[in-house]
């Protein structure tokens, strides 16, 4: 789970909350979804984060599926001019898309601290015994 210095903390709480994932405490976060070099209160290092295109793809998946239904159902009742789905569409992708860019991201780093994911490796049969 974690250290054992530090309790174990939700992934769940620091992640959402854009905190360290060891002490709750340290920003995870440089800017909007740069993420820092190190804790500035534990010294944590977050180099083992790589949340890839993790965030972005769930985002997809579950936000932008009802934009595309949104604009699809506005043109096929309505026939709706281009200008309508730039006024109604557009906002709504935009709302949907980019809030949960963030915490998304926050809780997939705390997520491989918390569980201790790292990259996959092959294992020879000698390595083994």
């Amino acid at each position: 789970m974690s250290d054992p210095n530090w309790p174990a903390l939700s992934p769940f709480h620091t992640g959402v909350r854009g905190r360290c994932p060891r002490c709750g405490e340290g920003h995870l976060f440089d800017g909007f979804l740069k993420l820092r070099p190190n804790c500035e209160v534990c010294g944590l290092d977050y180099s083992f984060a790589d949340p890839a295109d993790g965030p972005a793809f769930f985002v997809m998946m579950f936000a932008c599926v009802p934009v595309v239904i949104l604009a699809l159902w506005l043109e096929v009742k309505y026939q709706a001019p281009l200008w309508v789905h730039l006024v109604t569409t557009l906002p709504f992708g935009l709302a949907t898309c980019i809030p949960p860019l963030r915490p998304l991201k926050g809780w997939l780093v705390a997520s491989q601290f918390y569980f201790k994911a790292e990259e996959g490796r092959l294992v020879r049969k000698d390595e083994l015994s």
